[in-house]
This record gives C-alpha cells, sequence and structure tokens, in this order.
C-alpha cells in the first residue's frame, strides 16, 4: 500500500522570521473539502482545517530560523525544514498507520512537493508546481505550515511591536521596508535578503 505524502512550505518570500513547511498523509476518511491552498482559505478557515488535520492526520512541522536561512540560503533552508517535517511525522508513522488498520510493514510513503525541488527524504518523491491547490495532501501541508509560521510571526509581533509583523508576517510591504530603514532590522531579520 502506498501513502502519499503531502509537502509544502510557508515563508519563503518574507525578509524576516523563519520557513516553515508542512508533511501530511491523510487518511482515506479525511473530508478533503475543507482543503484548499492554504493561500484561499481564510485566516479562520485555515485554523479550523489545521485542528482537523491535527486530530486526523498523520503530520509533522519542520522550521528553519532566519540564521539558518542567511547560513544557507532560502532554498536550502527550505528543503531542510521539509526533511525536519518528514522526520517528524515519521516518528508516529508506525502507530498511526496500526490506528488506521493499516500493517506498517505493507504500506511505503510516497511524497509529493509543491515547487520545482525535492527535498532529501528517503522515499520517492516529486516535485509539481501548483500542487498545493490539485492534491488534498499537499493542500494539508500548505495548512500546517501557514498556521504555525503565523503563529509564529504574532509571536514576534509581541517581541518587536515596532516591526508590525502580526499585520504583513515579515513580508516585504513598503511599511515593513520603511521600518527597517527607519529603525533598523529586527532581531529575526533575513540580512541575506534586501530591505
Amino acid at each position: 500500500m502506498i501513502l502519499t505524502c503531502g509537502f509544502d512550505e510557508a515563508g519563503r518570500g518574507p525578509l524576516a522570521g523563519p520557513v516553515t513547511a508542512g508533511c501530511v498523509i491523510l487518511p482515506a476518511d479525511f473530508p478533503v473539502e475543507i482543503l484548499n491552498d492554504s493561500k484561499k482559505l481564510s485566516e479562520k478557515k485555515r485554523v479550523a482545517a489545521e485542528a482537523v488535520i491535527k486530530e486526523r492526520a498523520l503530520w509533522g512541522l519542520g522550521i528553519a530560523d532566519h540564521k539558518t536561512i542567511d547560513a544557507i540560503n532560502i532554498l536550502q533552508a527550505t528543503m531542510l525544514a521539509m526533511r525536519r517535517a518528514y522526520d517528524q511525522m515519521m516518528a508516529g508513522f508506525d502507530a498511526w498507520c496500526a490506528a488506521h488498520g493499516i500493517a506498517p510493514v505493507d504500506a511505503s510513503v510516497a511524497a509529493i512537493v509543491d515547487g520545482t525541488t525535492c527535498p532529501d527524504v528517503p522515499c520517492a518523491c516529486r516535485a509539481e508546481p501548483k500542487a498545493d491547490g490539485t492534491y488534498p495532501a499537499v493542500m494539508a501541508a500548505s495548512i500546517i505550515a501557514k498556521v504555525a509560521r503565523d503563529r509564529i510571526m504574532q509571536d514576534y509581533d509581541r517581541l518587536y511591536p515596532a516591526y508590525g509583523y502580526a499585520r504583513h508576517k515579515g513580508y516585504p510591504t513598503a511599511e515593513h521596508r520603511r521600518v527597517c530603514h527607519e529603525i533598523g532590522p529586527s532581531p529575526i531579520q533575513r540580512l541575506s535578503f534586501s530591505f
């Protein structure tokens, strides 16, 4: 039995904060109608879907912080976050399979990644642009990554309120660029990105 594992990331484009990645295997009876590309769902629907994913699916979350992004570049940091998400997900693989009547020895994983590059994971993997709008497992991974990153940036907003992270989540808005020029980069700025 081949189980489809979806990968997606959130936060490749921002000027500050981490990149996050989700990795998800959905059970056969998952209510896929609640899923979509995370960017096409309202925040309320994303959070509601995240709760169902975490309750019913096998999932992992990986994070690479701003220092890692500066050290190894955003693509490699994204691949690292995906590998971390995969490893976290697979730590619960046997128990999740058993709970769903699947013999772990009879199951293998095949991954689909939203984008053009596969992370270094020990399973068959293919990359497909726009997969987050096509495959439910990738949609679910997109939601896991996006909700987690938004929460992280809201936490940073409380630490560094002058930067407005709760509003723009670190993306390169005019407001974000302006404050960086006026008071300097924040402690979570990606210094390898121009702002």
